[in-house]
């Protein structure tokens, strides 16, 4: 084995290793997690227990982080000590973690019915590009990043077609050791993610004649040259539903919305999976498909049925 050295000089050489080969959001995410939670911890280590390895996790659950986020944590963790290990820099045994049982499932954020009809009642009478915005969300699910990134060549009139083909997010960068954020352009969350949806009819009626007026290369939101970036449109979502009287729900809540109304007028899921841009159609069965207790009864009575 090498001369041994501290963790925070492995996870420096692994991040320098990885920017090679993905993208540069996702080096951004790897470096927050390295900095806000791995090199507190474990950064003047020179070898990680599994002991250790537990006791942070439980640390981060009194600090009140989620389980899903703890895990990405690890994750990170994983990647850096197999490389420091094929570096010969470190001994790395995969260690087996466990976590509390979780006594509670995780509440997903949706609108009302009428609440939502409240709002896109409210666009179609009112209508601005920022207004718009959040009609787009809730009538195609797009994410945040993906409507701040959309512009008028990506909404085709004439096929009733939206193209989502790139976002737009915030990320952290350093620069000669240096910390800062810089605004970026990139492809979508996964391959999956980049897709065409189609619109209602109220939606393809409201944009056909607008269409027609605007600068085709303009961004729909600004409907200028220049974006908006999520941060600031987030800010405007909720000047909007304050103005509406609308009990305040996160900007992901038109998406999670979305969703739930598809999977509600029984749409099979493998479509509801390929309009949200999920990598697999467990993520939206997992997230959205939940039967109550009416549907449980019907599917044995149907099945039951089917043995007369």
């Amino acid at each position: 084995m090498n001369k041994q050295i501290k963790v925070s000089a492995i996870s420096h050489l692994w991040l320098s290793d990885k920017k090679q080969y993905v993208k540069r959001s996702t080096i951004s995410a790897y470096m927050l997690l390295v900095e806000n939670h791995l090199l507190p911890a474990f950064g003047n280590n020179y070898q990680i227990s599994e002991d250790e390895v537990q006791a942070f996790v439980f640390r981060k659950l009194d600090e009140g982080l989620a389980k899903k986020s703890i895990m990405d944590i690890l994750i990170v963790l994983k990647m850096i000590l197999k490389y420091g290990a094929k570096q010969k820099l470190l001994h790395y045994e995969a260690f087996e973690i466990r976590y509390p049982t979780e006594q509670k499932g995780k509440h997903l954020e949706v609108l009302s019915r009428a609440n939502q009809k409240k709002i896109m009642n409210y666009i179609q009478e009112h209508f601005t590009f920022r207004n718009l915005g959040v009609y787009l969300c809730l009538c195609t699910g797009m994410r945040i990043g993906e409507v701040c990134a959309l512009t008028w060549e990506d909404i085709n009139t004439d096929t009733g077609l939206i193209s989502i083909n790139k976002t737009i997010q915030r990320i952290y960068t350093t620069e000669n050791g240096i910390g800062k954020t810089e605004l970026i352009m990139d492809t979508p969350k996964t391959k999956n993610s980049v897709r065409e949806i189609p619109m209602s009819r109220d939606l393809l009626r409201m944009l056909k004649s607008v269409k027609k007026i605007v600068n085709s290369s303009f961004y729909v939101l600004t409907n200028e040259a220049k974006p908006t970036e999520p941060r600031t449109y987030r800010n405007y979502y909720k000047f909007f539903m304050d103005k509406l009287e609308i009990p305040y729900l996160k900007f992901h809540a038109l998406r999670h919305s979305f969703a739930t109304r598809c999977i509600e007028s029984n749409c099979d899921y493998k479509t509801v999976s390929v309009l949200l841009g999920h990598s697999n159609i467990s993520t939206t069965l997992n997230l959205y498909v939940h039967p109550n207790t009416e549907q449980k009864k019907k599917a044995i009575n149907q099945m039951l049925r089917s043995l007369n």
